[in-house]
């Protein structure tokens, strides 16, 4: 990927860390209050589950609930310091790259909508950070908090995705991006708030948000290649590897040598890369209609 072709967005942010607290509390409990987990935090959330089958109903009341007003999040430390990130630090060019092509691709798409694309910040931590949905931990991987409209990223997950998730290449790091941007779509056209309290499932609603998030992503790839002609060979193999990666089946077996669908949140491997794969092939969001899909 030709990333170097693009602009950079002036939206990204560094937060110094002076959160404080991560993103577990005192009784060994984890936080989910409002958030939209990235592919990291769904690793924590299937051994939850699959562990101790009792908490599935906390953890999707908590999870991707789009609140952000519990008292978990309300007690949550202040965030620190937020200022200009590093501009010349090549992976924080690469993220200021991404997401000026991500505001590129959805401005005008809102415009021909009738509507207006609000840009969202992201926000670069290490560590540990809070948010407007409750403090958070690398751990959980990138994110998006509807409660403060913003994407939350830790630069070392992409490390994680070289080592544990297998999952390397430009391409592949800027889909991850692009999804986490992909739930900011969502709440700006109100999916969020017609879904509600998502639920669980092979074809749950919470597989159903993930997979549109997907299905954005590639509607991104499409926009995007199309203004600057930056994939080179090899690119949509690599995200679509990525999304197969992170799909729950491979997830959970990996973490207990099984599959159980009625816990799946994100979708199958084959579903993230079929639905990445769809809107990629259409540059279209109404190929995305997750929700009236008969098969996902």
């Amino acid at each position: 990927m030709d990333w170097q072709k693009g602009r950079q967005s002036d939206n990204v942010v560094q937060d110094d860390g002076g959160g404080g607290g991560g993103g577990f509390d005192g009784g060994g409990g984890m936080r989910f209050g409002g958030f939209h987990l990235g592919i990291g935090g769904t690793i924590i959330v299937v051994i939850i589950a699959l562990i101790f089958p009792q908490t599935r109903p906390l953890i999707m009341n908590l999870f991707l609930s789009g609140g952000g007003t519990s008292d978990m999040t309300q007690s949550a430390p202040a965030p620190g310091q937020r200022h200009a990130a590093d501009a010349s630090d090549p992976q924080v060019q690469f993220v200021s790259t991404i997401l000026a092509s991500t505001e590129d691709v959805w401005d005008p798409y809102f415009q021909s909508m009738g509507k207006q694309y609000t840009r969202p910040r992201l926000v670069l931590f290490h560590g540990q950070t809070s948010s407007g949905c409750g403090a958070a931990q690398a751990a959980m991987g990138p994110f998006y908090c509807p409660a403060d409209k913003l994407v939350y990223l830790d630069l070392d997950f992409f490390k994680e995705m070289d080592t544990r998730f297998h999952a390397s290449g430009d391409f592949a790091r800027a889909y991850v991006i692009a999804h986490e941007v992909g739930h900011h779509v969502q709440d700006l056209l109100g999916v969020m708030q017609q879904v509600g309290r998502p639920t669980e499932g092979a074809s749950g609603t919470s597989v159903r948000l993930e997979l549109q998030a997907d299905c954005f992503a590639g509607v991104w790839g499409n926009k995007s290649q199309a203004q600057l002609n930056w994939l080179q060979a090899g690119d949509i193999d690599a995200a679509l590897n990525a999304a197969a990666q992170v799909g729950d089946d491979t997830l959970q077996k990996e973490s207990r040598g099984y599959a159980v669908p009625d816990s799946f949140t994100h979708g199958t491997s084959a579903e993230r890369s079929r639905w990445f794969k769809a809107g990629f092939q259409s540059g279209d969001i109404r190929s995305c209609d997750t929700f009236n899909a008969a098969t996902l």
